[in-house]
């Protein structure tokens, strides 16, 4: 059995007085890709930003790597659990490899420069998005697909154990998508855990595991090869998808 990286006991978070995600319990697998899915308004973004501990508000236990989260130092959860955030911006001057620079931060020391490792690492994690040729070029200049592959290369550039993205597909096009899909594979293969928040259903049963939410509670959680994994996906749509089989890939069109 696949030890769990991320375990998340009693998780709450009211809005106005409004329960928007109650979670009694959750184990995210080590060394795999989790695909969190679900209509708009079910919780997917709030349970991504709990797990990252990025919402005070929010009530319940999360462990990551076995240690419960508020025993991790900033720096050092930071260097094991990298973010990639709904619409993230940053400032307009700023130059992409110096966007993608941040993300080595947890590994520098304090007012420290970037080393030659943070260098490699920014060079690799742009290259692996087809960034590298506007590294000069400020955030301010790049089109939407562009500035979402140097955030994604932002995320990539820590070198985390765990990896948290919400919709990392937005803004790209068919083939980025499907290299951000190679990337993903890559990370799994390397012993790496990805956890990514989709809207593309097709991509998201291209995952290992599948934790599809309603209503603010997980109705399912399974691995996607699963038959009943791909039902409880058709009913939380409330029937309006259907799931083809093509060539050895499940397909998603709505009814």
């Amino acid at each position: 059995m696949t030890a769990s990286v991320l375990e998340a006991q009693a998780l709450r978070v009211t809005v106005h007085g409004r329960c928007i995600l109650d979670v009694p319990r959750l184990a995210v697998p080590g060394g795999r890709w989790t695909a969190v899915v679900g209509p708009n308004g079910a919780g997917k973004t709030t349970l991504l930003k709990t797990l990252a501990h990025l919402l005070p508000s929010a009530q319940g236990r999360v462990h990551l790597l076995g240690r419960d989260m508020n025993q991790w130092g900033g720096k050092a959860r930071a260097r094991a659990l990298a973010w990639l955030g709904q619409n993230e911006g940053g400032a307009e001057d700023l130059l992409a490899q110096d966007v993608v620079m941040l993300g080595r931060l947890p590994h520098q020391s304090w007012l420290g420069a970037p080393g030659p490792s943070d260098r490699a690492a920014v060079e690799d994690a742009m290259r692996q998005t087809q960034s590298w040729d506007w590294r000069e070029r400020p955030l301010g200049q790049l089109s939407g697909g562009e500035r979402q592959r140097v955030l994604l290369a932002r995320a990539l550039a820590v070198r985390s154990q765990v990896l948290l993205m919400d919709e990392p597909l937005a803004n790209l096009d068919a083939p980025h998508q499907a290299d951000w899909l190679l990337s993903v594979r890559q990370l799994v293969r390397d012993g790496r855990t990805v956890v990514s928040v989709l809207h593309e259903l097709g991509m998201a049963l291209q995952a290992d595991e599948l934790l599809v939410l309603a209503h603010g509670r997980v109705v399912h959680h399974g691995r996607t090869d699963d038959a009943a994994c791909r039902q409880a996906l058709v009913d939380v749509f409330e029937q309006r998808i259907a799931l083809h089989q093509v060539a050895g890939q499940w397909v998603v069109l709505p009814k």
